[in-house]
């Protein structure tokens, strides 16, 4: 008789945390790219894509490194103080990595730097609970755009629809989304469904280090606010 399926062993194994080790890896990493590269800058991000990232950080890898993750960690390896910074001065950026921010080190000179974050920026679909850049209204009439077979489904994200001789059709004005407002996973879905991009992928320079100088890019800081932070 043939054995069966279930009676097959099933290996109930944990996936192992990244640990003590996996940290200690990231520190050590970021502390021999500052020995390598000649300058060091902090920046923030909004509305990250991981992918469109990752395009960015290939087409500069000959040149650079870039370091995303734990700001707790990063600090840790550039230094948080005077006292246990790895080079003069790195504790001042290390203070810089707050919220969505991460570490560019580079042998690019500094003005190729700038102009390429400063031009950086992608369009793509807003998520859910993302902030409307403007209104979106759909006048009431013949939505050409739809095809009959979407009817039942766009009924379903709450707009008032119906078949009129195979072409959908509102049968009144409906907003999709409010400017300023949160979008609902409806309004996402829809504003998809109308190829209207909201969000934009941005990068942008907090401060730059290098073994010469240290210069801050964020307007309202200057180097008492980083001294004292």
């Amino acid at each position: 008789m043939p054995k069966s399926k279930r009676d097959r062993p099933i290996t109930l194994s944990k996936t192992k945390k990244k640990g003590k080790e996996h940290k200690e890896s990231i520190v050590n990493s970021i502390r021999d790219a500052a020995e390598k590269y000649s300058s060091i800058f902090v920046f923030s991000f909004e509305n990250m894509r991981n992918l469109k990232f990752k395009e960015f950080r290939e087409q500069l890898k000959t040149t650079s490194r870039f370091f995303l993750g734990s700001n707790k960690v990063m600090q840790v390896a550039l230094g948080r103080s005077a006292s246990d910074e790895i080079r003069v001065g790195l504790h001042k950026v290390s203070k810089l990595l707050r919220g969505d921010s991460g570490l560019f080190l580079t042998n690019m000179p500094r003005e190729e730097v700038e102009s390429l974050f400063n031009k950086y920026e992608d369009y793509d679909f807003a998520r859910i609970g993302s902030t409307a850049s403007e209104k979106v209204e759909l006048l009431e009439g013949p939505l050409e755009q739809f095809t009959h077979e979407m009817e039942p489904f766009l009924r379903k994200q709450g707009m008032p629809v119906r078949l009129n001789k195979g072409v959908v059709e509102l049968i009144s004005d409906f907003v999709v989304c409010e400017e300023g407002k949160p979008l609902s996973p409806e309004s996402a879905r829809i504003l998809r469904l109308l190829g209207m991009k909201m969000a934009t992928f941005k990068l942008h320079l907090i401060c730059r280090w290098s073994p010469e100088d240290f210069e801050l890019y964020k307007e309202g800081l200057d180097e008492s606010d980083v001294e004292s932070t």
